[in-house]
């Protein structure tokens, strides 16, 4: 009778995990399904900040993710990544140090992430650009 259960439970652990694993195949690599939204990760940036007055040189790693409404979004803005990491990387090394310091400096980075990634990908829309690393050297 144990094994009989045993045996069960772990038949119906694997299918589950299997359909569990099914549904994200069907996501991007880097995606993740939160439940109402899609999350698309972008590999991390390094880039130098402009720095005229300092001799020696700044650096910024900034790891972002996207939040996407749907999965069709999610699929659909998926070929025009280089775009947005392009986007991204054009107005990164026009930062300065002093363009980060405090709050308002990582919320005016924030929208302005925002905004590019939504005109290269127009006309689909990104929610929110969320940041999971912000290093500043």
């Amino acid at each position: 009778m144990l094994l009989a259960g045993a045996g069960l439970y772990f038949f119906l652990s694997s299918s589950s995990a299997s359909t569990e694993a099914a549904a994200e195949g069907a996501l991007p690599e880097g995606a993740v399904n939160t439940g109402h939204t899609f999350i698309f990760n972008l590999p991390p940036m390094i880039v130098n900040l402009k720095d005229d007055a300092e001799p020696k040189s700044s650096f910024m790693k900034l790891t972002v993710a996207l939040e996407v409404a749907n999965q069709d979004m999610m699929l659909e803005i998926q070929p025009r990544m280089a775009k947005v990491v392009d986007a991204f990387q054009v107005y990164l090394r026009e930062l300065r140090r002093s363009d980060l310091e405090g709050s308002a400096g990582v919320y005016r980075l924030k929208e302005e992430l925002l905004r590019r990634v939504n005109v290269a990908i127009y006309p689909s829309r990104v929610e929110s650009v969320l940041f999971k690393e912000i290093l500043v050297q």
